[in-house]
């Protein structure tokens, strides 16, 4: 194990933290800057941190540069080093909005609600397709940051906006919870 990685419970990691670690996390980040502990590509794996030592991860806006292979392996190492029942959150553009396609580093596809639901071994048993070689096992959670025009409407208003509209979310914040 890498001296650098701390061996204190709870061990917390802000992912991809770039210039915005959270207080009390670890920061890991591909471009060493004054906030980051650990300078790591999160595309190569494994990453150095032990099966199940880390009790929480934060990662915004890092997850949506990923190819869906890289998301896979991203999600398989996460799955790997959180203990059970340790959380994730993850936020990404949310799909049906201008900040999901505008940047050129963004891969496909954008992602929605549904995208996690991959992650989760029943779900894929009730799609069908269990016989994905995905092998992370994940509860979720997901909200969305609406436009401020959105957020005293009506649930029934505010669903049929976000599934029609465009830029009635921005943001989707998805809590993972390792089973």
């Amino acid at each position: 194990m890498d001296a650098r990685i701390p061996t204190h419970r709870p061990l917390r990691l802000d992912l991809a933290c770039g210039t915005a670690k959270r207080p009390g996390f670890f920061g890991v980040d591909v471009v060493a800057t004054p906030h980051v502990d650990l300078v790591l590509d999160l595309t190569r794996t494994p990453w150095p941190f032990a099966d199940a030592s880390v009790d929480e991860v934060h990662c915004a806006h890092f997850f949506e540069h990923l190819d869906g292979d890289q998301r896979l392996d991203f999600m398989h190492e996460l799955h790997r080093i959180l203990v059970p029942g340790g959380k994730a959150t993850i936020i990404v553009p949310y799909a049906r909005s201008d900040g999901a396609l505008q940047d050129p580093t963004h891969r496909w596809p954008p992602l929605l609600e549904t995208s996690f639901s991959y992650f989760n071994a029943e779900s894929r048993r009730s799609m069908g397709v269990d016989h994905y070689p995905i092998r992370c096992d994940f509860d979720f959670e997901v909200g969305l940051t609406l436009a401020a025009e959105w957020q005293h409407r009506s649930e029934q208003e505010r669903l049929g906006a976000i599934r029609h509209l465009w830029n009635v979310a921005s943001e989707m914040t998805v809590l993972l919870t390792r089973r």
